[in-house]
């Protein structure tokens, strides 16, 4: 089967059949690598102790989660260009709509670099075609869609304005989430996500839903935690220049900078009425910014018969790559010390890398339990599996979570959910349930593509509903505790003492000591 999709204009088509290697190619056409050298991130192998393959996926101080697998995974082979251009694909695919060869025709732009991003353009539009969750492209002919942002791309003269192009493209899929970022925004993403970073401390993502940026929370200690920035604001301009139509990634670039210079923001706290109200501007200098994920400490009390029982609490901020190791030590530690039970705090955790996640979970399971379903672009659900897991500890577990847990962190608030491992506390969860890839184009320019959706263990939809706890955490419930357990928590840690939702989980906690039952 073959499709031709060409502008209407006169130009020769090359066509490339259905073969995995290219045909020879005229000297003046201008040859597109295969597809199978696209760079991904090497450095997150998957694990020994699972069986699929990850790739990457992050979201510090921009944006979400990186999972390949290998039955989601898609491969496009045979780009070319020049006076025309033709793609073929043919690898791997289950569908016989996505065995068809197909021809491409366009003019190549007399702007050098305007001819650079056409070939990423091809690259982008291919990439989403074969492995975009959605089939049907947010209901639109994808093949069309080339075409016309092609013929748009031409007449331009600019690298950036080319870029837009193929923004405005991806933006038709009404996925968020499925963009594209510069070279130079894709070093800075790697930066953030390999830890080494100098900028203010915020954590922001976009909502699905709005498309604005909201602050999901700050580094403590950081510049923006010191200004007093607070998680739910809305990021509105950063040094005068408005966010309108700018994603995470962008907008976490102009934030970051030289140690020692300053960015001024905007924010929206979204409880003002006027014209002006609710805005403030705040005047952050840039500093090296410690991205350790975790932070931990001993909560000790005393029990109903006299006895001192310890609580160990775990914080985590993000999923790094250090996170599960930097836990696992954390863990061990406090067994050393004769921990009984556990909090891990996940509130205002917006995600990172989903191997991370996973590999955090294997630390409180046993066995061969599901962790996660994805869903794939035809529907099928693929379970993620532990193979003969062992848990750090059995104790009893509580996990914390709240509006600003998202991504990476619904995916383990989950499987300890529905693995029956831990009881939730708090508030329900962002509720973003999609897995992206990231795929480095040629130009160094990184493509993200929602490749998939993910369900909890228990099957439970999580994209735009989110998690709900077991035990909601309000003033009510903190009003509803006995005076007499209220002054046994609060004497115990001053650093955690004014958080009721730790105050909750202890109850929690000792609630199940008491009936001699385990989470």
């Amino acid at each position: 089967m073959e499709k031709i999709v060409t502008p209407k204009i006169d130009f020769p088509l090359l066509h490339l059949p259905n073969s995995r290697k290219p045909t020879s190619i005229p000297s003046r056409i201008l040859r597109f690598p295969s597809f199978s050298r696209h760079k991904k991130r090497p450095c997150l192998a998957s694990s020994s102790r699972l069986e699929f393959k990850t790739e990457t996926e992050t979201d510090s101080e921009s944006h979400s989660v990186i999972i390949e697998n290998s039955a989601v995974r898609r491969r496009l082979l045979g780009f070319a260009a020049a006076a025309a251009v033709a793609v073929s694909s043919s690898i791997c695919c289950d569908s016989p709509a996505l065995a068809e060869s197909l021809t491409i025709a366009f003019p190549v732009s007399r702007a050098r670099e305007v001819t650079t991003v056409q070939r990423t353009l091809v690259e982008a539009w291919g990439l989403i075609r074969e492995t975009f969750v959605d089939p049907t492209f947010n209901h639109q002919d994808w093949d069309s869609k080339l075409q016309q942002t092609m013929v748009e791309m031409f007449p331009l003269r600019s690298a950036e304005a080319a870029y837009g192009k193929i923004k405005a493209m991806l933006s038709t899929l009404g996925d968020p989430f499925t963009r594209i970022i510069s070279p130079k925004e894709y070093q800075s993403f790697r930066i953030g996500s390999d830890g080494n970073l100098q900028g203010v401390g915020l954590f922001i993502n976009s909502e699905p839903r709005t498309g604005h940026l909201v602050v999901m929370s700050c580094i403590k200690g950081s510049p923006a935690d010191r200004a007093g920035i607070h998680e739910g604001e809305e990021l509105v301009e950063i040094n005068g220049e408005k966010l309108d139509g700018i994603d995470s990634e962008a907008a976490a670039l102009k934030l970051r900078g030289r140690v020692g210079t300053f960015v001024t923001v905007k924010l929206k706290n979204g409880n003002g009425s006027g014209k002006d109200s609710g805005f403030r501007e705040v005047k952050l200098p840039r500093d090296y910014i410690k991205l350790s994920p975790i932070s931990s400490a001993i909560i000790p009390h005393t029990t109903p018969d006299g006895h001192l029982a310890k609580t160990g609490y775990v914080k985590l901020t993000a999923f790094s790559q250090t996170a599960a190791s930097d836990m696992e030590n954390a863990v061990h530690e406090m067994e050393n010390q004769d921990v009984q039970s556990y909090i891990l705090d996940l509130r205002n955790n917006p995600g990172g890398l989903v191997k991370a996640g996973l590999d955090v979970a294997q630390l409180w399971l046993d066995g061969d339990e599901t962790l996660v379903y994805t869903i794939d672009r035809e529907g099928v659900a693929l379970p993620i599996n532990m193979i003969n897991g062992h848990a750090v500890t059995h104790d009893p577990l509580v996990v914390l979570v709240n509006e600003g847990s998202a991504s990476a962190s619904e995916i383990l608030a989950g499987a300890l959910h529905d693995n029956g491992r831990a009881i939730l506390v708090g508030n329900r969860t962002f509720g973003k349930g999609k897995i992206q890839s990231v795929t480095e184009l040629n130009d160094g320019s990184a493509l993200f593509v929602t490749v998939a959706k993910y369900l909890s263990p228990s099957l439970h939809e999580i994209d735009q509903v989110g998690i709900a706890p077991d035990v909601q955490c309000t003033t009510d419930m903190i009003d509803s505790l006995t005076g007499e357990i209220l002054m046994k928590m609060i004497s115990s840690v001053p650093l955690l003492e004014a958080d009721s939702c730790v105050m909750v989980a202890e109850h929690e906690l000792e609630t199940r000591r008491s009936n001699g039952t385990t989470s």
